[in-house]
């Protein structure tokens, strides 16, 4: 194999690529990229048996080939050559030679016959929308996944359709977040999982222009999403997830309506006398057209008079205020609705629409 190419082209498609490789692994194959010289293009490949990435690089191809190489050495080389045009090179004992300006790097590779390469999966079953779209309700409802594998649904997000409504969302036991959007198209419908790391590493990669489109396709096990250029294949996780329908109530005996970003502010300042891991709650105390946030700890306290518009009674109920930063970070509106029913009971922001609903579970507190 012999060809040239572009610094930042090249790391531009590694880094796509190494997103796949596994930070952990019995198997040293899979701490390799598969680089792969075509005609006109590279093809770089990675995969952790989970989750695959394979994304095509621009080069100017001299002799085609096959290889493995390790991820990050390939990598870390590339980062720091000195000139911007690259040569590489592998012979038939898989030795692999770098070069770029008065740099010279001389690597073991891997037979490309060693490398897993991704599952095939049938692509006609697509679903079109913009990259935007898309990065935005994985971002607006990410951060309420789970980390704790003993419930392995509930570490991905749930991938309705239903005609020309997508819906998403993730909940981790203390909280819901469901983004709801309108597709241009009607489609079948479809109820998938999808781990919360492919997504994680989805919204890294997607550009998330308005104009441009990601194709999703949906098989028994495996949902692909592809754009220009770039195709990520992840297994499905298996499992009944939560009906969130039956957990969400439309009864509420206060409304509350604030401005976003002032009640954003004051939380944060409040977290200011939270520790890390520390279950600390602030505590709202709604009176007439007042809320009070206060918070009292080892560190110190604080007490914030904010500004509202209520209907209903008056409540005083406790929030874990990291819980709460993270849904008002994702509400893009300038004022939102807070829905609540007694202090054991969880709040629900949402608007009129119901393109967003977030649901938080209060924290007791002795006061």
């Amino acid at each position: 194999m012999r060809f040239n190419a572009s610094k930042t082209d090249l790391l531009t498609g590694i880094n796509i690529a190494i997103r796949a490789v596994p930070s952990h692994t019995t198997m040293d194959i899979l701490e390799c990229i598969l680089v792969q010289a075509e005609s006109n293009e590279l093809i770089f490949t990675a995969t952790d048996m989970e989750m695959g990435i394979e994304t095509h690089v621009r080069a100017r191809i001299e002799e085609r080939g096959i290889i493995a190489v390790d991820a990050k050495m390939l990598y870390e080389i590339i980062r720091k050559l000195p000139e911007e045009i690259v040569f590489f090179e592998s012979d038939e004992n898989y030795n692999v030679r770098i070069s770029s300006g008065k740099a010279n790097f001389l690597i073991g590779g891997r037979s490309g016959d060693e490398f897993s390469g991704l599952p095939s999966v049938d692509l006609e079953d697509c679903v079109t929308l913009s990259q935007y779209t898309l990065k935005s309700v994985i971002q607006e409802t990410i951060f309420s996944i789970s980390t704790n594998e003993n419930s392995k649904v509930m570490t991905g997000e749930l991938f309705e359709i239903r005609g020309s409504i997508f819906r998403v969302i993730a909940l981790d036991g203390h909280r819901i977040a469901i983004r709801r959007v309108a597709l241009k198209d009607s489609y079948s419908d479809k109820k998938v999982i999808v781990p919360g790391k492919c997504l994680q590493d989805l919204c890294k990669i997607l550009p998330g222009e308005v104009d441009e489109i990601v194709s999703m396709y949906f098989s028994r096990n495996h949902i692909v999403f592809e754009i220009p250029g770039t195709r990520i294949v992840s297994r499905l996780i298996d499992g009944e997830y939560y009906n969130v329908d039956q957990m969400i109530s439309s009864d509420y005996e206060t409304k509350v309506t604030i401005n976003k970003n002032v009640l954003f502010e004051c939380i944060d300042r409040a977290n200011l006398f939270v520790k890390e891991g520390d279950k600390k709650p602030i505590i709202f105390e709604i009176d007439d057209d007042e809320m009070s946030l206060s918070i009292d700890s080892p560190l110190g306290s604080m007490n914030e008079v904010l500004d509202i518009q209520k209907e209903g009674k008056n409540i005083v109920i406790g929030f874990n205020p990291r819980f709460m930063m993270d849904v008002l970070k994702a509400i893009g509106d300038e004022e939102i609705v807070i829905y609540l029913v007694n202090p054991k009971a969880p709040c629900f922001i949402k608007n009129d629409e119901l393109t967003y609903t977030y649901l938080v579970l209060p924290v007791n507190f002795v006061r």
